[in-house]
């Protein structure tokens, strides 16, 4: 299903990616893409594209800018829009992603996940998932990863069709890109205390 999907919405969306690369690029210049490693199946790294959408980290005069001065406006359109995660087609034709999975989190989270919330890594990651259409960034880590649980054990076509049609509802109404009062949401720092893994299809 991936492949079905994602090489025509590749060649659909070839034209808006074009335009895309080119307003950031005259609107922030280079780089277009960011580029990172992420931890993908089996925490196997790989490297994870999207539209770049924040400033330098540093201000001309060296200071270290928060991410709500770096994140520009255009950069919060393509947040809320989902357009800066475009690029992720080409990881899912290069198979280190799929559609639909637990999002790729960052490579210095692993050390921070207990034996459950590691289970995340049992699938590929995803585009979207279960727990972007069930809050995205507007829920916490602990509920984000016992969603992504759920998903790995209860995954199948019908659900990834049915995370896939929620996921373009969530575009359109650009829910949950951030967390109250945060341009981006807070940095996992781990589980301090074991909190209840009940979560479902609801």
């Amino acid at each position: 299903m991936d492949v079905a999907v994602t090489l025509p919405a590749l060649i659909v969306c070839a034209p808006l990616i074009a335009l895309t690369g080119a307003i950031i690029r005259v609107s922030m210049g280079s780089p277009v893409l960011f580029r990172q490693r992420r931890p993908g199946l089996n925490c196997e790294p790989f490297v994870l594209l999207k539209f770049r959408t924040m400033r330098n980290p540093e201000s001309e005069s060296g200071r270290i800018l928060p991410d709500a001065a770096r994140l520009t406006t255009l950069g919060r359109f393509l947040r809320r829009t989902s357009l800066d995660e475009l690029p992720q087609l080409w990881n899912v034709i290069a198979g280190d992603m799929s559609l639909v999975g637990p999002r790729p989190l960052l490579m210095r989270y692993l050390d921070r996940y207990d034996s459950f919330q590691m289970r995340r890594h049992e699938v590929k990651p995803g585009i979207t998932g279960w727990a972007q259409v069930k809050g995205r960034n507007a829920i916490s880590w602990e509920q984000k990863f016992a969603l992504d649980v759920w998903y790995v054990d209860n995954r199948s076509i019908l659900l990834d069709l049915r995370i896939l049609f929620l996921t373009l509802v969530k575009v359109f109404s650009g829910a949950g890109v951030s967390q109250e009062g945060r341009a981006t949401a807070d940095e996992f720092l781990g589980t301090s205390e074991k909190k209840g893994r009940s979560v479902g299809a609801g």
